[in-house]
């Protein structure tokens, strides 16, 4: 069984940065896409930034020009960088993995138990 362990969150100031991080442990055949999510209180969760094996990666219109998303494929780790943050960003974030178990199966949804960004003064 994998898990995604994600490091990072905490309290910050408008206009300040963090940097979130989620790596992946456990035995596995390959990952595919990663990505973040975030879920604000009293709302659903909603994609932040995903980044495929190869680099590519894809952002919401709210976090793009602040955030970027990141990958170390030999350290299975995903990273979000993220500047200029907003009170709005406020959420808990939540890393997504795309991981699958042998060559021939097909890829299954992974999640982390989350980690708070609180964005205040």
């Amino acid at each position: 069984q994998v898990h995604l362990v994600e490091s990072g969150g905490g309290v910050v100031q408008p206009g300040g940065s963090l940097r979130l991080s989620c790596a992946a442990s456990g035995s596995f055949f390959s990952i595919n896409t990663m990505g973040w999510y975030r879920q604000a209180p009293g709302k659903e969760r909603e994609l932040v930034a995903v980044i495929t094996s190869s680099g590519n990666s894809n952002y919401a219109d709210s976090v793009k020009g602040r955030f970027t998303i990141s990958r170390e494929n030999p350290k299975n780790t995903v990273y979000l960088q993220m500047n200029s943050l907003k009170p709005e960003d406020t959420a808990v974030y939540y890393c997504n993995a795309q991981i699958r178990y042998s060559s021939w199966a097909r890829f299954l949804e992974h999640w982390g138990q989350g980690t708070l960004v609180t964005v205040s003064s």
